[in-house]
């Protein structure tokens, strides 16, 4: 996906009210993972990836930084894996997942 389209859906998910933040289901398998970012250019590039993985099946939390160039996923691991994650990271936002990411 390139940036423009990244930031159109991000924007377009805040004004449709999604709660940014917010569990998308109560975790059974509640998981944790750390990933090292390349491609963040400013603080709204880390915002943004927040916002779409907050969407997907099975993340409960996502913190991201741009200071650090990291993303902290939180998730159920009845419904997603790292590996899901990490290849939606990679083939649908824009950024690429580092190899010195860490569980």
């Amino acid at each position: 996906m390139d940036r423009r389209h990244f930031i159109q859906r991000v924007t377009a998910a805040t004004a449709t009210g999604v709660a940014v933040g917010a569990p998308t289901a109560l975790a059974q398998e509640s998981k944790s993972v750390t990933f090292k970012v390349k491609g963040f250019t400013c603080i709204t590039c880390a915002v943004g990836l927040e916002v779409v993985l907050r969407e997907q099946k099975g993340v409960t939390k996502a913190k991201a930084s741009y200071r650090e160039q990291r993303v902290t996923v939180g998730f159920d691991a009845a419904m997603t894996t790292e590996d899901q994650l990490k290849e939606f990271i990679n083939k649908t936002t824009g950024f690429t997942v580092g190899e010195d990411s860490k569980s």
